[in-house]
């Protein structure tokens, strides 16, 4: 379907030069960028989970940005239908859209092309960070914490996303609201769950933060309840907009995905300079999930230690004590800030090292380079496993890294023994879970030698 709409929510209008960047199809223009993200959104709800794949389902899409008196409008040629009811665009996806257009905008032109950002410097990519959740109007300095993240698998089972409702409901509840990916699965099921709470409680403005990057939005697309969306220009800002936002963090049953983001949070939570950081952290599923748990402790603790413990509750089958503990825990996060004077609506006390900010591009000759031993210092140990979980991901979904692996075959990782045969039982055990891929056979990208 071809369609001519304007933006939804604030857009100021654009520049002339900002409009050519957005029209420029070189691999210095923002088009193609702009296009992937755009046909992400307008496919919103499909069962694709696979950027090339949506790619190539619809050839032919493009958006057109027109620059015109009163504003910028969109045109957009031979569109998903299922974004339109009546010929209409439907009313949240002219808004998500619009957030696409906003970041990448604001990225390129304020962030990436501005000397006052050191994106090179830990302050530099923070500060980069911070600007861009404030332009996206989701740093609230007015309100006490609730905002609990919320992590897990897009490719999870029924079971496991009804229990993901179940735990987003007595959140909403307690009036606690919910940050995710943004995609399907246990990135939906809390925001779905809360979002009936909210409206037992009359909560009203209620949040369903979606926050994505370039790489990974067409393999879990914004779903619908998503309210506000931000795109980080990669997946290390995109972690670090989580752990800065969030005032608790519950881990739900996912795959190599949902072990980055654990792997991302501890190796930050080890360091030495969060020691006292109050921020509550909490696994948890159904009883069908406890050895999911139980396979991830271990490797936990064997690659980071015993006292990794320490830093993370373990809750099975039981949403009312995951909502309460979140609850408590969350008032003892406000009181520690309080104490502190820090910000409610951004942990800027928060130490992240600088191996989990730089960007990590998955190449083969990077993904064989990574040093996996428990030699290193338990930070960085937990930033390259990081790293390898991040790779594999984008070898599964994303455009990218789905054209290296058909290139030059699959991504090889090597690490002292012991921990190769730790790593290939849990790998493993993802993949014969089904939390690799949403449909179809799953092939793995990558090898362990």
């Amino acid at each position: 379907m071809s369609a001519t709409i304007s933006p939804e929510g604030s857009l100021e209008i654009l520049s002339q030069h900002e409009v050519n960047r957005l029209r420029d199809t070189s691999q210095t223009g923002l088009h193609e960028l702009l296009r992937r993200c755009a046909l992400a959104v307008l496919n919103s709800g499909s069962p694709i989970d696979d950027g090339l794949a949506l790619l190539e389902t619809y050839p032919d899409f493009d958006i057109e940005v027109l620059q015109q008196d009163r504003g910028v409008r969109l045109k957009l040629v031979n569109a998903p239908t299922d974004a339109f009811v009546d010929g209409r665009m439907i009313r949240g996806i002219r808004e998500h859209l619009s957030s696409v257009l906003r970041d990448i905008v604001y990225v390129y032109n304020e962030i990436q092309t501005q000397a006052r950002f050191d994106l090179s410097t830990a302050e530099g990519t923070t500060n980069a960070v911070f600007h861009i959740l404030r332009k996206a109007g989701t740093l609230k300095p007015g309100l006490d914490p609730s905002l609990v993240v919320c992590w897990g698998g897009h490719s999870i089972s029924r079971e496991e996303y009804e229990y993901t409702k179940d735990v987003g409901y007595h959140l909403g509840l307690r009036d606690l609201d919910i940050c995710t990916g943004c995609g399907p699965g246990a990135m939906k099921g809390p925001m779905k769950g809360a979002n009936v709470a909210h409206a037992k409680q009359r909560r009203y403005p209620a949040r369903y933060l979606g926050v994505s990057e370039p790489g990974i939005i067409a393999a879990e697309a914004p779903n619908p309840i998503v309210n506000e969306l931000v795109v980080m220009p990669d997946i290390e800002k995109r972690l670090e907009a989580f752990v800065r936002l969030g005032h608790g963090i519950i881990v739900f049953p996912g795959g190599v995905g949902t072990a980055e983001e654990i792997l991302y949070l501890l190796g930050i939570l080890l360091h030495p300079d969060n020691t006292d950081m109050a921020l509550p952290v909490v696994f948890s599923g159904p009883a069908s999930a406890k050895e999911y748990f139980q396979r991830i402790d271990e490797f936990l603790v064997y690659t980071l230690g015993e006292s990794v413990r320490d830093l993370y509750t373990i809750v099975v089958d039981d949403p009312v004590r995951v909502a309460r503990l979140m609850h408590e825990k969350i008032a003892e996060v406000t009181e520690y800030r309080r104490a502190r004077q820090d910000a409610f609506h951004f942990n800027w006390r928060l130490t992240i090292d600088r191996n989990f900010q730089e960007p990590f591009v998955p190449t083969h000759a990077n993904m064989a380079s990574l040093a996996l031993n428990r030699d290193l210092p338990k930070h960085e140990l937990a930033a390259n496993l990081r790293r390898a979980f991040s790779g594999i991901v984008a070898g599964n979904v994303k455009e990218q890294g789905i054209r290296a692996i058909e290139a030059h075959g699959p991504f090889c990782l090597s690490a002292e023994p012991d921990l190769m045969a730790r790593l290939d039982d849990l790998l493993s055990s993802f993949v014969a879970q089904g939390r690799m891929k949403l449909a179809g056979e799953y092939t793995p990208c990558y090898t362990l030698g």
